[in-house]
């Protein structure tokens, strides 16, 4: 009996160790403001869709990581897996912090670990390694910089602010975040969207540097006087060199961080002269040029003409009015649809923008309207200019004229409304309504149809059921198409990340991953470089597009922590894309 006992204690105990396991563990408990911390989420099987904490919510900054440690051993015939995704975090504020879960789904089922309580205390004297320390100073290496255009424009006059990131030839930008947003308020502000930033040579302070352009805005100023552009802010992560070298005698890098403000700028707006402004001025600033144009001026009885009144050109087209014309009491105008056509790049906007009447005239006759005139300030001579449309003739050569309807009905409205009315003489006046027939629906062949389609339905939901089914059972191909799903959705995260390098080759490795996982059902834990190649060339795929896939996939890790342009991570996403494609013709 003793001996049942211990035999399925034995048993017990091994199936709980064979149980899946996703911790997570930091390497202490209590540090300093200024101290790192290392947290590890590790398990004993692999697993998809990895969700850190919200580190920020919980008051640490990523510092470092996500890395990856993935390790696999034989012992007397029993194999242990283990992988962990690594993370360094440094503290923002002092208090008892707590790390919340993180998640994982393994074998379809999802895990999370256990929160974990930190205490945070005032920051601590560190002792350094003389060699670990920075060779230079990420403080007086980086600035941000707005470039403004113009300090004292007139009003409603356009200008361009800039802002340039500077950083030292010696150093790398890793990561950025804005802290605080610039507010532009008295202005009307347009961004320009900034679709790559592009490392550039440039000059700053007497000195070589690069920069990259972050953003772009185009500024009207709305009243004057002195304005004030409240500043942009950010935290960099960069990465600078150390006194320790490698193998090759290059510099090993660091982590590094720093927080650059681009300061406050004031802008002194003019206010537009007082002398000479006519009085028809609606505030159009800029360079434009006027037209009032007719569809038509020659019209039958019935007919109506649009007026077209536009201007067009560069200023601040957006922020005014258009001259509104006056019509002869024998002309009825309608309100005008407004059009805009207008773009804005660095140089201010620019296009065009109308209104467009129409107009029905009511008697024939000869009319005419008032020349219209649209008044500007002119940036180019400081001076206004003002443009006088011709006048214009409107001829309707048929219909009541206003003469006769008066003369024969000088005090009956109705009889005048009823002339009026002649000009619509198309539309009809006499209606004849019959009623609508319906047939009763109880007992009709739609009743009977719908009645029995339910019935008729059951067979194709029998085999559409026993369709999902099979489909449900097929566990493999389940897994395929799971693997192939997630292989295109890395893969598009990886082009959106192109400009930040350590998440653009995470999710680039984790395609390339899933990739071989749909199409030779291979796992994480089992892929190696002898191992993808075997596979591979059993499915009579290309030996140089295995080489070229498995050379990139290690260097994906590699890539994370060494530096990198913007050129190599687009190059490198363009081959991933190549050798996918090769692979996914070549594979049978």
């Amino acid at each position: 009996m003793k001996k049942v006992v211990i035999l399925i204690l034995l048993i017990l105990g091994n199936s709980l160790f064979a149980q899946v396991q996703f911790e997570a563990k930091v390497s202490k408990n209590s540090l300093g403001l200024n101290e790192r911390l290392r947290i590890d989420f590790t398990m004993n099987a692999d697993g998809d869709n990895f969700v850190p904490p919200n580190f920020e919510a919980c008051g640490f900054k990523v510092v470092g990581g996500p890395s990856q440690s993935v390790s696999q051993s034989w012992i007397n015939g029993k194999s242990s897996f283990n992988k962990s995704y690594i993370y360094i975090l440094l503290p923002t504020q002092k208090g008892a912090l707590t790390i919340k879960q993180g998640s994982i789904e393994i074998n379809g089922q999802t895990y999370k670990t256990l929160p974990i309580k930190i205490n945070v205390s005032n920051a601590v004297e560190i002792p350094k390694d003389p060699n670990d320390a920075p060779a230079i100073s990420a403080n007086d290496n980086i600035y941000l910089v707005a470039d403004i255009s113009k300090t004292n424009p007139y009003l409603n006059e356009p200008i361009t602010v800039v802002y340039k990131l500077y950083f030292s030839y010696n150093i790398g930008i890793s990561n950025w975040r804005e802290l605080n947003k610039p507010k532009y308020n008295d202005f009307w502000s347009q961004n320009i969207d900034v679709k790559q930033l592009v490392p550039q040579d440039g000059t700053f302070k007497g000195e070589r540097y690069r920069y990259v352009v972050l953003r772009k805005t185009v500024l009207y100023p709305q009243k004057s006087g002195k304005l004030e552009i409240e500043p942009l802010s950010l935290d960099i992560d960069c990465q600078v060199p150390t006194n320790r070298r490698n193998f090759w005698g290059q510099p090993l890098m660091t982590q590094d961080s720093k927080r650059v403000s681009a300061g406050s700028k004031v802008i002194n707006v003019r206010a537009l002269p007082e002398t000479g402004k006519p009085e028809a001025f609606s505030g159009a600033v800029g360079h434009f040029d006027f037209k009032v144009n007719p569809s038509k001026t020659v019209l039958k009885n019935g007919e109506s003409f649009d007026l077209d009144i536009s201007v067009v050109g560069t200023g601040n087209l957006k922020l005014f009015t258009l001259p509104k014309p006056v019509m002869p009491s024998a002309l009825e105008m309608y309100d005008p649809v407004n059009n805009e056509n207008v773009t804005t790049p660095l140089t201010g906007m620019t296009g065009k923008i109308s209104d467009k009447y129409t107009i029905i005239p009511q008697y024939k006759g000869n009319y005419q309207i008032k020349p219209l005139q649209f008044t500007y300030f002119d940036l180019g001579t400081s001076h206004y200019k003002t443009i006088t449309s011709k006048p214009l003739t409107i001829t309707v050569l048929e219909g009541p004229s206003v003469a006769s309807s008066q003369k024969t009905n000088p005090n009956n409205v109705s009889k005048t409304k009823f002339e009026v009315a002649k000009s619509f003489a198309y539309n009809k006046q006499v209606a004849h309504l019959k009623p609508i027939k319906k047939d009763a629906f109880l007992g009709s062949g739609l009743f009977y149809s719908l009645l029995i389609l339910p019935f008729l339905a059951i067979p194709f939901l029998i085999v559409a059921r026993r369709k999902k089914e099979e489909m449900d059972n097929d566990i493999m191909g389940n897994k395929i198409k799971k693997s192939n799903a997630l292989a295109k959705k890395y893969l598009g995260y990886a082009k959106k990340q192109l400009g930040n390098k350590e998440p653009f080759y995470i999710a680039l490795e984790k395609a390339m991953h899933n990739f071989l996982k749909a199409k030779i059902n291979l796992e994480t834990s089992e892929m190696s470089k002898e191992k993808i190649a075997e596979l591979l060339l059993s499915r009579k795929a290309n030996a140089a597009t295995i080489s070229e896939f498995i050379h990139l996939t290690e260097n994906c890790e590699l890539a994370r922590y060494a530096q990198s342009s913007e050129t190599a991570i687009q190059q490198d996403y363009e081959k991933a894309v190549e050798i996918i494609s090769e692979l996914e013709k070549q594979l049978k």
